[in-house]
């Protein structure tokens, strides 16, 4: 058995944890913040509970099969409810929400979108084919370009949607704008705009309406918080409030980290879960790197950052759970979010509004608001210090001018608000890039970031920042897959 660190607890770390130590091995997360799940953590505002970044989790039976694979049921630690509607997308002119089941979300299409319900049928058909094909491309390792020749590969290969966009795509199902959104908008999960984001992606949406959208009693938090739980009950430790500074390295191997307080920790293998370009900037000393140096780091894409306003509010707003609210121009929107890096005069916007569900979050009564704009990351240069304030106020006047959250200001107790400027210096993000490395398809499994990292023996990767991306799902896959690897490699030994 293996003495393993794990660099920082977010869910990709604690899923590797978990994993490992129920398999014996000596596993020690170290985590700089005084909480585990970083993006997937919590925090209280007063007596108001909200997530940090995550809000939706989908495919929940990934999280089944790793806390089986843990010996554990998820379901001892999460009570999952499932949401109906999933959200509700709000356009200028109408409400539509949206279902899992196929009955009510044909219904919605007959009301909203006559004539495109065969489309919608068509669609979740050929995904079902697209999803089945590629589901062993983002479960299996990418780490040789022969792997793309492999049977799997061919397989995949023709519904890889290759030359188009998520858009593209969705436009051969659906012939109204709004509809089209309402199917590609998830692009945005990636940090990319539907118009650019590989067609591949289309299983996005799709993953939605198959498996649901669930809400863990809690908040997403308590996945993360769960994980943790395992790996302790199996004997690994968690040190909180214990950043690592320094990767000590002997040759093309980690000897031993070198922690904030100065001390140094020796390991038989070391798996990054910090964001991968922040780490990689930052833990390995200047000119080391060859393949990821800083000037490569530097060159690569990355997603778009969020704006975030968290509000705890003394009414209970008769609103859905998840409120996506578009931009007239939604193309427009995205572009200068995605190409332009200019701030939106009128921003798209995600309300989550989860104590309509669960009432440990806020006091009885009142709710713990969480709203979300997309924005340009910090490449952007813009200069957060002056435009938050105008930015917030913006974002608040579209909420209470175009939702169903009216006067909402005037029932704020408790209020933060996170810039991409603090993702990047609170949270650690690159550039405040909060979906990670961008996923165009020359940033996607052999040319992303491999789970076992290429210039180190013994250094290994989990999180969005290597294969197969970023979003909760993806990430629990990651830790699935650098796990098994690390195993099979010992085995061998």
């Amino acid at each position: 058995m293996k003495k393993i660190a794990i660099v920082g607890a977010g869910p990709g770390g604690l899923a590797a944890a978990m994993i490992l130590a129920s398999e014996g091995h000596d596993v020690h997360v170290f985590e700089k913040q005084g909480y585990v799940g970083g993006r997937n953590g919590h925090f209280n505002l007063g007596s108001y509970t909200f997530d940090i970044g995550p809000t939706f989790l989908s495919m929940p039976h990934i999280a089944e099969e790793l806390f089986n694979q843990s010996h554990r049921n998820v379901h001892d630690y999460l009570d999952l409810v499932e949401l109906a509607p999933m959200y509700e997308l709000q356009f200028s002119d109408k409400r539509v929400p949206m279902y899992r089941d196929c009955t009510k979300m044909l219904a919605e299409i007959a009301k909203h979108f006559p004539g495109n319900e065969q489309g919608y049928l068509n669609f979740m058909e050929d995904t079902r084919k697209k999803m089945n094909a590629l589901l062993p491309l983002l479960q299996t390792r990418h780490h040789r370009l022969r792997d793309y020749v492999s049977k799997r590969a061919l397989k995949a290969l023709p519904r890889l949607s290759l030359g188009k966009s998520v858009y593209d795509v969705l436009s051969d199902y659906f012939t109204d704008e709004h509809l089209k959104i309402a199917f590609t908008f998830q692009a945005k999960y990636l940090g990319m705009s539907p118009w650019e984001c590989p067609g591949a992606f289309s299983i996005l949406s799709y993953m939605e309406h198959e498996y649901g959208v669930f809400h863990p009693i809690g908040g997403v938090n308590q996945l993360s918080k769960a994980m943790a739980e395992v790996t302790e009950e199996h004997g690994g430790s968690i040190h909180l409030n214990q950043g690592v500074r320094e990767f000590i390295l002997d040759g093309k191997r980690i000897s031993s980290i070198k922690l904030d307080s100065g001390e140094t920790f020796e390991a038989d293998e070391v798996i990054v879960n910090a964001d991968f370009a922040q780490a990689m900037s930052h833990l390995i000393k200047d000119d080391t790197l060859k393949k990821y140096s800083k000037e490569k780091i530097e060159k690569k894409k990355y997603s778009c950052s969020t704006f975030m306003i968290y509000a705890g509010v003394d009414k209970l707003y008769d609103m859905p759970h998840h409120t996506i609210l578009f931009a007239e121009d939604y193309k427009k929107n995205v572009e200068e979010m995605t190409k332009d890096l200019v701030l939106s005069k009128e921003p798209s916007i995600y309300i989550h509004n989860a104590s309509v569900t669960d009432p440990t979050l806020a006091p009885e009564g009142h709710s713990a608001i969480y709203i979300l704009a997309p924005v340009p990351n910090n490449y952007a240069e813009i200069d957060w210090a002056d435009k938050e304030e105008q930015f917030k106020e913006l974002v608040l006047n579209e909420v209470e001018q175009k939702t169903g959250f009216k006067n909402l200001r005037a029932h704020i107790v408790e209020e933060k608000v996170l810039t991409p400027m603090q993702w990047e210096t609170d949270h650690f993000v690159h550039k405040g890039a909060t979906f990670s490395m961008g996923h165009q398809l020359s940033q996607m499994m052999y040319f992303r970031p491999h789970n076992r990292f290429q210039e180190f023996d013994n250094c290994w990767l989990v999180g969005g920042g290597t294969h197969p991306g970023s979003g909760l799902p993806t990430i629990l896959e990651s830790a699935r897959i650098t796990t098994n690897w690390i195993n099979e490699m010992e085995a061998a030994q």
